[in-house]
């Protein structure tokens, strides 16, 4: 059994982690957040030490290691994506290995310094990178390695999401902090195509606003149209009618990619594969951080060529100004 931490305990995405902390027969110990409405735990680790104050949490840490003996393992971060970096240096300095979420990083230069770390401590960082355990994503991936295209794959991506006005108000909405659209919601399908279809070729951005994104994106087996959005108002009416918040389509070479099922133990699997020394770690990371930074950092280009459709839907005044 090892011992975890755990660093944004009350995040969106912090239950899947005490699930699959709990589903691989270990033990959640101690956790942070600023915010203290976390009852879920009590429905996984009701023992686990938990404090509002990051040096409260350090301290606590420090005196299990040297008074008490006891080792964290394994420090799983959902923290906001801005801390991820800050919060995965220090649980190497404590002498555990990282679970971050995705984006490991904002910008692809810390990587390159947390590599530094990793051979400073001797632990490891791993990112929860979950549409590669994907059983769809994995049959795709091996139907993609032994076609024999002799052109590369036309494939449109569109992922619309609502967010009402609260996204303004946190740190989602400021970009220096989430890294925007395509960072907040988008990360895990730029990890997706660089993963099956190579590496980057051309990064052309037709629109980056507080509410959308959308581009170009070419790789060594594919080319891509992308469109992500939080507006409610994108979504299509056939789909919103059915009370529906949510389209996502991926069609490669014309036929729809499903895969809208099976993420429920997507965490764990990935946790399985941490804890035996098969996770993701930074180089895998790497070429999703690489886009979105590209893209976050990019002159817009006029629609002209291929573009995803949607790019040319009207831009709605942003809610705070």
């Amino acid at each position: 059994m090892k011992n975890f931490g755990l660093i944004g305990a009350s995040g969106y995405i912090a239950p899947r982690h005490m699930k699959a902390i709990k589903d691989t027969n270990n033990n959640l110990i101690v956790a942070l957040d600023k915010n203290d409405s976390i009852g879920i735990i009590d429905s996984y680790f009701p023992n686990a030490d938990f404090f509002t104050e990051i040096e409260r949490y350090d301290r606590h840490v420090q005196k299990l290691k040297y008074d008490k003996d006891t080792q964290i393992d394994y420090t799983a971060i959902c923290s906001p994506n801005y801390l991820h970096d800050s919060h995965i240096r220090m649980s190497l300095r404590n002498g555990s290995d990282a679970i971050c979420e995705k984006p490991l990083v904002l910008n692809p230069w810390n990587i390159n310094s947390l590599e530094k770390l990793e051979n400073e401590t001797g632990k490891k960082i791993w990112n929860i990178l979950q549409l590669r355990v994907h059983p769809a994503i994995i049959k795709l991936r091996n139907k993609i390695k032994f076609d024999k295209l002799n052109s590369k794959y036309d494939i449109d991506l569109t992922y619309l999401t609502s967010r009402g006005k609260w996204y303004y108000s946190s740190w989602k909405g400021d970009v220096s902090k989430s890294g925007g659209v395509t960072t907040n919601i988008g990360v895990h399908f730029f990890d997706m195509l660089s993963w099956i279809f190579g590496k980057i070729q051309s990064n052309i951005v037709h629109v980056n606003t507080h509410d959308r994104a959308g581009g170009f994106l070419e790789f060594e087996m594919a080319r891509v149209r992308w469109f992500l959005s939080i507006n409610e108002d994108l979504i299509p009416k056939e789909i919103r009618s059915n009370g529906q918040k949510t389209f996502r389509s991926i069609k490669i070479q014309g036929e729809e990619l499903e895969f809208s099922g099976g993420f429920e133990e997507l965490h764990t699997v990935v946790y399985n594969d941490i804890i035996s020394g098969k996770g993701f770690g930074l180089k895998d990371a790497k070429p999703a951080i690489e886009i979105i930074s590209d893209i976050r950092n990019s002159s817009i280009t006029k629609l002209s060529g291929d573009y995803h459709p949607f790019c040319k839907l009207e831009l709605n005044k942003h809610p705070f100004k």
